[in-house]
């Protein structure tokens, strides 16, 4: 399949049927979909989902098996033209184990034209990073902080964060969703965010696209599935009268106490829900997709 930019004006990433199986593990089932430039786009999904599989295809590191995975126009893999405009950074990077913090910076320019030395300092700075110990002495938060470094200063076109921040502690993380939406704003390109700490991230995020099971599930803006679910709490009998006929998320009940997680509802549903005595509460983006996954919040939550 070639790639066709009339179709996307726009689309950095475009995907179309890629499929990537490891032996007899399908890790990535005839996926399709478009990242748009300049967006941050959420790549959401519990572990094994397949979302390392699609940002390793995207990055060159691996071969689909089957399909096509264009970037900036072009196939990645081998390409030394589209690679030079992507920044990978992941939670597990690996750098030669004599290397120190500011080695790594120091040999950042090499590989992103657009590196900012002065912003890299600020970042090393505030996130009170030990620039002249050895990168194996450093503490799992403090490699993390050398990855989120290099994927911010590095202002690549195109840049991935495979959850490399999840060895930072709640203060750093906000410090870094902070410092990556000031610098997107001054700096627009193309982030992708993987992710399963979805509540933190879900106000930063554009769009969204939900990887289960090697398979993508959701690929829609995030402002339209912040409103695309409610939940409707009361009695039993009032809550499954109001709910009748609508698309059903999930549905929980205690006794003579109902919760149904309903499809979007109009002025007039609320104001029938009301009349009925019934509370309504919005679905947050972790919630919506711990629906449409079928697991647990808890389950979900704990994954690191």
């Amino acid at each position: 399949m070639t790639y066709n930019p009339a179709h996307h004006p726009d689309a950095v990433v475009r995907v179309r049927d890629l499929t990537k199986r490891f032996g007899k593990v399908t890790a990535v089932d005839g996926v399709t979909f478009d990242i748009r430039a300049n967006t941050i786009t959420g790549l959401l999904g519990r572990n094994g989902a397949g979302k390392t599989t699609v940002m390793q295809v995207l990055t060159g590191q691996e071969f689909a098996t089957s399909g096509d995975a264009q970037v900036f126009g072009e196939s990645p893999a081998e390409n030394a033209r589209v690679l030079s405009q992507i920044s990978f950074i992941k939670e597990s990077q690996r750098y030669p184990d004599d290397f120190q913090p500011k080695h790594v910076f120091e040999s950042a320019p090499w590989f992103f034209e657009n590196w900012d030395s002065d912003f890299a300092a600020r970042l090393v700075s505030e996130f009170r990073l030990p620039v002249n110990r050895r990168i194996k002495k450093l503490s799992r938060g403090q490699l993390s902080a050398v990855g989120v470094i290099v994927g911010l200063a590095s202002r690549a076109p195109l840049t991935f964060f495979d959850e490399p921040y999840l060895g930072l502690d709640a203060v750093s993380r906000q410090l870094f969703y902070d410092r990556l939406l000031e610098d997107y704003a001054e700096h627009p390109r193309t982030i992708v965010l993987s992710t399963h700490l979805i509540d933190e991230v879900s106000q930063l995020l554009e769009h969204v696209l939900v990887i289960d099971d090697g398979k993508i599930i959701i690929d829609e803006e995030a402002e339209t599935l912040r409103g695309s679910a409610t939940t409707v709490v009361g009695m039993r009998s009032a809550v499954e009268s109001f709910v009748a006929g609508r698309s059903i998320l999930s549905r929980e009940g205690i006794g003579g106490l109902a919760s149904v997680t309903v499809g979007a509802l109009s002025a007039d549903d609320r104001a029938q829900a009301a009349r009925a005595g019934l509370e309504l509460s919005p679905v947050s983006l972790q919630q919506l997709i711990v629906r449409r996954t079928h697991v647990t919040e808890k389950e979900f939550e704990n994954q690191s």
